[in-house]
């Protein structure tokens, strides 16, 4: 036993310093566990919205009950989106007109075509011939780009071709 003591008391200071070292590397520990406690409760702050959740299960079916009610209201979205394109295919949104001179030889181009189609290519061709007597005026169903109980005249044709041009700049010249 006295060789103990002996051997402490002679390397006092060294131990004094290694115990010293313990107690910083411990309490160098000790703060690196303390941040990651920080760095842990901030992440549970954002994932429970600073709300105290005693049951995680209960959080997990609460969110699942908000993703069912989401999901609803998606599908109603869609189905209205739905209704809004099939609206919008009804509507006539192709447009021509063709001003054109029905006799060569006298008048000028004071008679037109019209072509009013929908996104279907459906819709009517309204024609009117001027002449000395008067003015006639003519409609005709379209159905898919086609007369189907009338027959068409060419500058009905070319209305129709017109209207059915992407929506650029319509130039066609009879």
């Amino acid at each position: 036993m006295e060789i103990i003591t002996a051997t402490i008391e002679a390397n006092l200071f060294l131990l004094f310093i290694v115990v010293f070292l313990i107690l910083i590397l411990a309490l160098i520990w000790n703060i690196f566990l303390h941040l990651r406690l920080q760095k842990i409760e901030t992440a549970n702050a954002i994932f429970f919205k600073g709300e105290k959740v005693i049951n995680l299960e209960e959080l997990l079916l609460e969110q699942a009950k908000n993703l069912k009610v989401l999901d609803k209201d998606i599908q109603e979205l869609y189905a209205i989106s739905n209704e809004i394109n099939n609206l919008a295919l009804r509507g006539i949104h192709k447009v021509s007109a063709i001003r054109f001179n029905p006799f060569k030889d006298v008048g000028g181009n004071q008679s037109f075509s019209i072509a009013l189609l929908n996104g279907k290519n459906t819709g009517i061709t309204i024609t009117a011939l001027y002449t000395k007597e008067g003015t006639r005026v003519y409609a005709k169903a379209i159905t898919e780009g086609e007369s189907i109980n009338f027959p068409l005249t060419d500058e009905e044709k070319m209305a129709i071709k017109t209207a059915l041009l992407p929506e650029e700049p319509k130039k066609i010249k009879k």
